[in-house]
């Protein structure tokens, strides 16, 4: 299927809509990853920070991750025979991004409201101190940001995968093509587990990041199981 607006996730869009430049997948994720890495390395100097450089590093591997996974189940999504209806709700809709919003929002308020009110000390001050650099929780924020997104769009890709197991008959050879596809984001999501080991502390962000993967696992193999025991050819339509 061509790449045009609409057939893209948001990043997709972004990426490629830049004026006057063109990337190719492997330099959006490269710079991204630079960029990113970069900040943590040098704000790690600077603030002398370098407890934190390696959670921050975790979490840009796991971004990068997911601007690959984005990027390879966007193409291998876009190369499926299925109707337009499929293509619609999984790009078209731009969900993802809502889905990723709220999740921000949810992190946001955890992190400067419930986590300060509670009796533990809160993960900002642990990871940055009690008066934490601006420049370097903009930082923060924007990888957090970058996680969501990935996160967002990886359990969207789950439901609409259920929903179309549920919906829409595969014959046999498009059926392997969208198992390949469930199983690259149950792929995504388990390489946030490189994120648990910096949250232990932390029960409500543990839970969340924990649930998240278990539950694009659980959703995925529904969709696998369904896609496989439902598949049958599609009747041929005629013209009148």
């Amino acid at each position: 299927m061509a790449k045009e607006y609409g057939d893209t996730w948001v990043y997709e869009g972004i990426v490629g809509g830049l004026p006057g430049i063109e990337l190719s997948n492997t330099h959006a994720v490269a710079i991204q990853f630079g960029l990113f890495q970069v900040g943590i390395l040098v704000f790690a100097a600077i603030y002398d920070l370098w407890s934190a450089a390696l959670a921050g590093t975790a979490a840009v591997v796991v971004a990068a991750i997911g601007s690959v996974a984005m990027h390879r189940l966007g193409t291998q999504n876009r190369a499926v025979d299925a109707p337009a209806a499929y293509y619609r709700l999984l790009f078209g809709s731009s969900i993802e991004v809502v889905l990723s919003v709220l999740a921000f929002i949810a992190l946001i308020t955890h992190l400067f409201v419930f986590d300060v009110q509670s009796s533990g000390e809160p993960l900002i001050a642990a990871l940055f101190g009690a008066e934490p650099p601006v420049i370097v929780v903009y930082l923060v924020l924007l990888v957090c940001w970058d996680l969501c997104y990935r996160i967002g769009t990886s359990w969207w890709a789950a439901v609409v995968s259920l929903w179309r197991a549920l919906t829409i008959p595969c014959e046999p050879g498009v059926t392997t093509q969208f198992v390949r596809i469930d199983l690259e984001n149950v792929g995504f999501a388990a390489s946030q587990i490189l994120l648990l080991p910096f949250l232990r502390e932390q029960t409500v962000l543990f839970v969340a990041v924990s649930g998240h993967i278990v539950a694009v696992a659980v959703v995925s193999a529904a969709s696998i199981w369904l896609t496989r025991t439902t598949t049958k050819p599609l009747l041929a339509t005629t013209s009148d």
